[in-house]
């Protein structure tokens, strides 16, 4: 079976970054990406993904939106929230969702998050 993770964020930096780290770390790996929460949606509507990694500031709807969206098709899917918003409230709002948490920036500290809540 191919593990497959899905990027999700608006900003085309963060997402090669992220996808170049996971790349290094698990080669074998599909990597898909998505711009917006609407297109993780339809992507997640198409695809297998066990993972994503999905921002909360985009264009549309959010990524707590999206996600609760995406676990409405896929309940099994793990979702983490890779975001520069760190205040209590979003924090909740992941927790409420059935999200897990990372902070941004991406680094190596965030690699290791993603990989541990992704159990492979």
């Amino acid at each position: 079976m191919t593990y497959t993770v899905l990027i999700v964020d608006d900003s085309k930096v963060s997402r090669m970054m992220l996808h170049a780290m996971i790349n290094r770390e698990r080669p074998q790996w599909q990597i898909l990406e998505a711009s917006s929460g609407q297109e993780a949606i339809e992507l997640a509507s198409r695809e297998s993904i066990q993972l994503i990694s999905m921002d909360l500031n985009m264009p549309g709807m959010d990524g707590i939106e999206a996600a609760e969206k995406i676990h409405d098709l896929h309940q099994e899917t793990k979702i983490i929230l890779l975001t520069a918003n760190v205040q209590q409230s979003v924090r909740q709002r992941a927790a409420n969702a059935q999200l897990h948490f990372s902070a941004k920036p991406i680094n190596e500290r965030t690699l290791s998050d993603l990989l541990t809540f992704a159990g492979a």
